[in-house]
């Protein structure tokens, strides 16, 4: 079908009546003079191109956060994320994965951003990129691949640094991805604040309730704390960490969250990692995917001329030929954890298979093949 034409314009639907009616055009300037009026005092403002290590022309209609956001959404590296384990490997229909996380990450951000005047596209770059760095097989991906690479693998700075690196995104959105998580400095921005909580409020909820649903706690095993502060279902436990957020922040001026709310977020962590994270069943399988992802390394830093040409320029440069790449060095072996850092669970598995001829029963259990 190629639509309905009119005199001037052409419809998608033979009894299209929406109508706008005359508008003027909200070009990128304007939005960006508009931002001086609306956003808090000390809210990321726009600017043009944006901050960006490869200068770039302003797009005529979107901001540069924007501009990242979209890229970013429509890179590889995120839609990935929706093969790569949140809590679950190989998830059920209705659990998490890293996308579905990102998103939910997303979503509350962009709650708080937008009730204290904050850059909300910012937001939401940093928000979908923030674990665009992730391995399969969780967090524990990042102690399978840290011994090959000086510093360790952590997967903030690396996909901030190395898996989007070719999007040539501003800086401030590099710097909120880059240091999302608690244990690194803080970014710079208060957008970049708000999704390092926004981050940690999402996951808490959300692993909880796949938990949940698997059957492997009750929401009657929830500490009185946070049954009491946060209630025990989803929506209002988010309800709450946003509320508490958008109050001690306009309080304050510090990006942050009431104390007693915070003391029940950190409460739900606790649990979290006592009866979800580290139980047994989920310690054996960080244990196979940890020595799957290894084997994998190794087998591919032995032999860099079989990996892809594209990851091995994203990982170690333009001007790298995987032709000249020296088995077992340096080089050979940060290109390998570049490629297998990309992969989802499942291709990791099915790898594990075809290259390693991996016994199935050592694989991480729920692949289904």
């Amino acid at each position: 079908m190629t639509g309905y034409a009119t005199a001037e314009v052409v419809l998608a639907h033979a009894d299209s009546r929406a109508e706008v009616g005359t508008t003027t055009i909200l070009h990128r300037e304007i939005r960006e003079e508009r931002e001086s009026e609306f956003l808090a005092e000390h809210a990321t403002r726009s600017d043009g191109a944006g901050n960006r290590a490869i200068g770039e022309a302003p797009d005529p209609y979107r901001t540069c956060f924007e501009r990242d956001r979209d890229r970013i959404l429509h890179d590889s590296s995120f839609r990935r994320l929706s093969g790569k384990t949140q809590v679950f490997v190989f998830p059920e229909d209705h659990q998490r994965t890293r996308m579905t996380h990102a998103l939910e990450v997303a979503q509350v951000g962009r709650s708080v951003a937008a009730a204290l005047s904050l850059n909300v596209p910012l937001v939401e770059a940093i928000a979908i990129g923030h674990d665009c760095g992730h391995g399969p097989g969780g967090h524990a991906s990042e102690d399978a691949l840290s011994p090959y690479l000086d510093g360790g693998f952590d997967h903030a700075p690396w996909g901030a640094d190395v898996t989007l690196k070719p999007l040539n995104l501003c800086a401030e959105t590099l710097d909120g991805i880059r240091n999302h998580s608690w244990s690194l400095p803080a970014p710079q921005t208060p957008e970049g604040e708000v999704v390092s909580w926004a981050d940690r409020i999402a996951y808490v909820c959300h692993d909880f309730e796949d938990a949940v649903a698997a059957g492997i706690v009750t929401e009657q095993m929830l500490p009185s704390i946070v049954a009491e502060r946060c209630g025990r279902d989803r929506s209002t436990q988010l309800g709450t960490f946003v509320r508490a957020m958008v109050t001690a922040t306009a309080t304050s001026g510090q990006v942050g969250m009431t104390p007693d709310i915070a003391e029940a977020l950190a409460a739900f962590r606790k649990f979290n990692y006592e009866h979800i994270y580290v139980r047994p069943a989920s310690e054996r399988q960080s244990d196979a995917v940890i020595a799957l992802l290894r084997a994998l390394v190794e087998h591919y830093a032995d032999r860099p001329h079989a990996l892809p040409q594209a990851t091995t320029a994203a990982v170690l440069g333009e001007g790298i030929d995987v032709a000249h790449i020296d088995a077992g060095s340096a080089a050979a072996f940060r290109a390998a954890v570049g490629y297998v850092a990309g992969m989802t669970d499942r291709f990791a598995c099915q790898q594990g298979l075809a290259q390693l001829h991996w016994d199935p029963s050592k694989l991480p259990a729920g692949i289904g093949m």
